[in-house]
């Protein structure tokens, strides 16, 4: 039997590894259109104030997973089309590869929204580690940031460029950060906890145009002010990878759609991670992630096992004030209750008949996460 991946990031070797563990003989295949690096892709975000450089950040290359896993790896390799009667994937470099159970691991990519100006294409993302080596190049001269962008990676971003002891502004038109998973004390708490380590903000508004200017660039915005930047940084969020699942003719809706088991419209194929969209729910977070590969793993290797997500919270890197989120199901009915501590905020997201079904901690009160986990 003849398990091929598409995709070598997180939830790609993961789902290798696990694989692994269940058969360590089945035949195993990945393909990525990058380099196969293994990395952990959360830690781009606080890498600065960690003082590693992209090298430090990639654990392993393609040669060493792919003699750790048992696998062949094909890298810098396209997959053009899949014929799922045939299972067989048509690749630019490799050829015609067979399959019996074929999985999508393909990730999501930067949302780009359209700028005026002539150095709209100036605007940076990082979502790899190439992309971070891009990033830290333009940096070694930089003193003023720019982040589009004020959700949770964006303020991941501000906290780790402030704390290296540059001036960034956050621009964005939320009335205050992270403000699709946080209520409004602790989204503010948050906001003046990376204010007090001299962050910017320019929220309520947006960026219309972006120019260049002898300080670099000079961003325009929609309430007629303008930011001074060296470097620009886009944090607008990601959209889960689609191309290679419509050309395929999958079921598509935010993400791939797919059952408990994560098995997509099509028989024998399989989506995970960023790219998946689990009985509508696309949850791109690392926890989810793991919990769906170790159950994929099961499913490919015989014993059909269903997705099951237990309570995740996130956890947001902002040292500056610590946060950790459990967001409610987005159909949950009820309100936020919320509360300053000492040097935080408690919130809990509760039912009209009182249970919890959500929480948002700040600060010194991120202490709580355990207890409220096992009230939930």
């Amino acid at each position: 039997m003849s398990i091929v991946i598409i995709g070598t990031g997180m939830a790609g070797y993961s789902l290798a590894r696990e694989i692994r563990k269940a058969d360590p003989d089945v035949q195993l295949v990945m393909i990525t259109a990058d380099n196969g690096y293994s990395y952990p892709k959360p830690a781009l975000s606080n890498a600065l104030i960690q003082g590693k450089q992209p090298e430090q950040i990639i654990t392993a290359d393609a040669d060493t997973m792919a003699e750790r896993l048992n696998a062949v790896i094909h890298t810098h390799t396209r997959v053009i089309t899949a014929d799922s009667g045939a299972h067989t994937v048509d690749t630019d470099t490799a050829g015609i590869i067979h399959y019996d159970q074929l999985v999508l691991a393909t990730g999501a990519r930067p949302i780009r929204l359209p700028f005026k100006g002539d150095a709209a294409d100036d605007l940076l993302s990082v979502n790899d580690i190439e992309e971070y080596r891009t990033f830290r190049t333009k940096l070694e001269n930089a003193e003023r940031i720019a982040i589009i962008g004020p959700g949770l990676i964006g303020c991941e971003f501000a906290n780790d460029l402030a704390a290296s002891g540059r001036s960034v502004t956050v621009i964005g038109p939320d009335p205050y950060p992270i403000s699709t998973l946080l209520p409004e004390k602790a989204g503010k708490a948050l906001q003046q906890g990376l204010s007090e380590i001299g962050i910017e903000w320019k929220l309520g508004t947006v960026a219309e145009s972006i120019n260049k200017a002898d300080t670099g660039y000079e961003l325009t915005l929609a309430n007629g002010e303008k930011v001074q930047a060296n470097v620009m940084l886009s944090a607008i969020g990601l959209k889960p990878e689609l191309t290679l699942a419509e050309k395929m003719g999958l079921k598509t809706q935010r993400g791939i759609v797919t059952d408990r088991f994560l098995a997509t419209s099509q028989t024998d194929i399989y989506a995970l991670g960023d790219c998946a969209e689990v009985e509508g729910k696309n949850l791109p977070y690392v926890m989810p992630l793991m919990i769906g590969a170790r159950a994929l793993a099961k499913t490919l290797t015989g014993t059909p096992t269903e997705v099951v997500y237990p309570v995740m919270p996130v956890i947001i890197k902002t040292p500056a004030h610590p946060i950790v989120v459990a967001p409610a199901p987005r159909e949950a009915v009820g309100e936020w209750q919320t509360e300053a501590t000492t040097q935080g905020t408690r919130g809990r997201f509760k039912s009209p008949d009182g249970a919890l079904l959500g929480f948002a901690l700040t600060g010194d009160a991120v202490e709580e996460k355990a207890a409220l986990l096992k009230t939930m």
